[in-house]
């Protein structure tokens, strides 16, 4: 197959960086990108706030196979050929040069996504990939010889020897691979913040605690780390992680569950109780709204006294058992009621896709179809908050965009 015809459905990361694969790989494949709304690598622009989080700096791949709540295990093999370390170098050769933060994220100097965008689009240009926006696939169809037959949205009907689906969010019943034979897991929100209907958490907001301890009731799901609160609720690595962690399991709640919360967890019970006693002798006569209580926020400090039944005529040195107690509790084990949930930022990123047996991830290519090839969002692969999303697209685009162009 010296000139294969290669049809790309998705222009996004993943659809992106196989078809420059596959178009660089073989200069006489014919490589064509369907995009099917008119904006090409949307979630490339809104990602870490339109700075684009192109990847981490975790250079292990067992080790970065750990931030997938789905799909790590089947990555490992992949991102040993293509991980951190080839992202880093493959977008330097092309002139984009990348930082690391403090927390492992990797952005474009330019601290633009804008910069990722046109590198992007230019490399494909320069393969020679033809891109056509407004052409989504409806229908996929196994011609008679090895080829398919696509049926676009725009009414157009192409073929070609071999095919990659890179998009993500279709649901079973519409989803073309399906008539092929392939069975995909319903795909759901993953990483999001939670909705908390209480007016003294919504004032609050701009205010972040670090640590915290969060955990769901009835659930093995928690977790430590930073958490925000927002002008609806709740939101943060730690809320984040959860909620990655956690996609299915909260779908199947309705996104409205009660969320545990350990605003001290570097403390307990009893040091927080030995620490009011202390209070009563050292600052005895001290208001204790107006105390501060390290590391908590002084915002924060007075809600949570305030909920425990402390008024602002409370002095230490007369704060009863009964309320120190109640303090205790809401410290160490507060209850936010979940009402329902938001998207990080605008960041849509969802957890289900084909079932990850059904792929060879040597080559992406489907078990059931030869010539037929996933990337990206089309897997049931997500991972948390960090740039890792974007990683598994490159690593599995690239691998994808190779082997088409492979005899």
């Amino acid at each position: 197959m010296n000139s294969p015809r290669i049809l790309i459905a998705g222009g996004g990361a993943a659809g992106f960086f196989a078809a420059i694969a596959a178009a660089e790989s073989n200069p006489n494949a014919q490589v064509v990108l369907l995009e099917k709304g008119t904006q090409l690598l949307a979630k490339v622009r809104i990602s870490g706030g339109g700075r684009c989080n192109v990847t981490n700096a975790c250079f292990d791949p067992r080790e970065l196979s750990t931030r997938y709540p789905r799909g790590g295990r089947a990555l490992i093999g992949p991102l040993t050929r293509f991980g951190p370390t080839e992202t880093v170098a493959w977008f330097q050769s092309r002139g984009v040069n990348l930082k690391t933060e403090s927390d492992g994220r990797m952005f474009p100097v330019t601290d633009s996504s804008q910069t990722i965008i046109d590198c992007l689009t230019e490399f494909a240009r320069k393969a020679g990939v033809k891109i056509l926006t407004e052409a989504g696939v409806t229908s996929i169809k196994k011609t008679d010889g090895a080829g398919f037959v696509l049926q676009l949205t725009n009414g157009s009907v192409m073929e070609c020897d071999r095919f990659l689906w890179a998009c993500g969010g279709c649901q079973p019943e519409s989803h073309p691979a399906t008539a092929l034979g392939h069975s995909l897991v319903p795909p759901v929100p993953s990483l999001f913040t939670f909705h908390v209907d209480l007016p003294w958490v919504r004032e609050l907001s701009g205010v972040s605690v670090d640590p915290v301890e969060v955990s769901v009731q009835g659930t093995d799901l928690q977790e430590r780390g930073p958490l925000l609160f927002t002008h609806t609720g709740v939101s943060g690595p730690a809320i984040l992680r959860l909620s990655s962690w956690g996609a299915r399991a909260l779908h199947k709640l309705d996104y409205k569950f009660h969320l545990k919360v350990n605003w001290l967890p570097d403390s307990n019970a009893d040091a927080i109780l030995r620490e009011v006693q202390n209070r009563r002798t050292t600052i005895g006569a001290q208001m204790v709204l107006r105390s501060k209580w390290s590391p908590l926020p002084n915002r924060l400090w007075e809600q949570l006294a305030q909920l425990a039944g402390v008024t602002v005529e409370n002095r230490w040195s007369k704060l009863n058992r009964e309320i120190a107690l109640q303090l205790t509790q809401i410290l160490t084990a507060a209850e936010l009621p979940i009402t329902g949930k938001s998207m990080n930022k605008d960041e849509f990123v969802t957890s289900g896709g084909i079932q990850l047996p059904e792929v060879d991830f040597k080559t992406m290519e489907s078990r059931l179809v030869p010539g037929l090839y996933f990337a990206g969002e089309a897997l049931d692969i997500d991972g948390l908050t960090g740039g890792y999303n974007f990683q598994s697209a490159w690593t599995t685009g690239w691998i994808a965009g190779h082997a088409m162009v492979t005899p």
